[in-house]
């Protein structure tokens, strides 16, 4: 991610009729803006300044789910899979991803994994920088709620900065930064500043009561505008999702069972990071992007014989929870 490559996880909805869907039940659904009956998947997207792809996944299984053993072995789901938390099967994703061969600089992640502080402890222990929403109640240090450092911000605070281009052309609000303290580190010269810790509000030009909130872990040399830039690559994750829906089927599928969910969703997943890998290769080669009549043209690129939804910005692994509906 300096160049900046990264990950972010999110979770999306996949909405249902039935009750024996792995998973199943009624629980909110961020597609849907509602409480659904729908199964929910937490995933990891991987983005660079060359593409972006969804890397991992897992299948959320409600308590309820995991205190019936009748209902789980109907849908196969394993008798060692206890119940897990959404965090922690991000968690999970985060230590698998820091594994693999993906080069990870930076992660990004919404408010409901943000907010978890075992999910932060886990990206500054394994030397991760990241840029998280969190809600307004957030605890900082010196302030027990994170709206209260900006609520009595001079004008002059807030900043003008584009968080990168979207489907209505830039994405333009007023941006305020607050240094929290240095994260030390001793050597041969005693403790020294190693990183540091900010919080940024996020506030809509045209709606100023419209703010969000995010804490950050960073190298000590960031700049506030590359801080943004990271907290706008998050939205790298609903395009894939909207990508590997519309071109590769994520949410069209009629299994029940837990590995058929797995299954499923894999070969979507593999479907898409090749087409994204095939735009790549066509754009290094020297073909021109076509853009085509649409709702979405100006994200939406064809390189060659392929598509690829180009948004600029850092390298980052983003993880959240698909709500992605049928």
């Amino acid at each position: 991610m300096f160049r900046p490559r990264g990950a972010s996880p999110p979770d999306t909805g996949f909405i249902k009729k039935g009750t024996t869907s792995a998973g199943v039940q009624r629980q909110y659904s961020g597609t849907a803006g509602r409480t659904e009956n729908c199964q929910i998947g937490v995933f990891a997207a991987y983005a660079s300044g060359r593409g972006r792809a969804l890397v991992d996944r897992e299948l959320y299984i409600p308590k309820s789910w995991a205190e019936d053993r009748e209902r789980r072995r109907a849908a196969k789901i394993p008798d060692d899979q206890a119940f897990a938390t959404k965090g922690e099967l991000a968690r999970r994703m985060v230590l698998r991803t820091l594994v693999s061969p993906l080069p990870i600089t930076w992660v990004t992640a919404g408010s409901a994994y943000g907010q978890e502080s075992r999910f932060r402890r886990l990206l500054e222990q394994s030397g991760v920088g990241y840029v998280l929403a969190v809600p307004k109640s957030q605890f900082t240090v010196g302030c027990p709620r994170i709206e209260g450092l900006f609520a009595q911000a001079p004008a002059e605070a807030w900043e003008e900065i584009s968080c990168g281009d979207g489907a209505k052309g830039p994405g333009l609000y007023h941006w305020a930064a607050v240094r929290l303290p240095a994260v030390a580190e001793f050597d041969y010269q005693g403790e020294v500043p190693h990183r540091m810790r900010w919080a940024l509000a996020r506030r809509s030009i045209s709606r100023p009561d419209e703010i969000a909130y995010y804490l950050a872990y960073t190298p000590l040399e960031i700049t506030v505008p590359e801080l943004v830039r990271i907290a706008g690559s998050r939205w790298a994750i609903e395009e894939c999702f909207q990508a590997a829906k519309n071109e590769c089927g994520l949410d069209q599928y009629e299994v029940r069972r837990y590995v058929g969910w797995y299954r499923h969703i894999t070969l979507a997943m593999l479907a898409h990071a090749f087409l994204a890998v095939t735009a790549h290769q066509a754009a290094e080669k020297g073909a021109k992007p076509v853009r085509e009549q649409g709702p979405s043209r100006s994200q939406w690129r064809r390189f060659g014989d392929s598509w690829q939804l180009v948004v600029p910005g850092p390298r980052t692994c983003a993880y959240a929870e698909a709500d992605t509906t049928r």
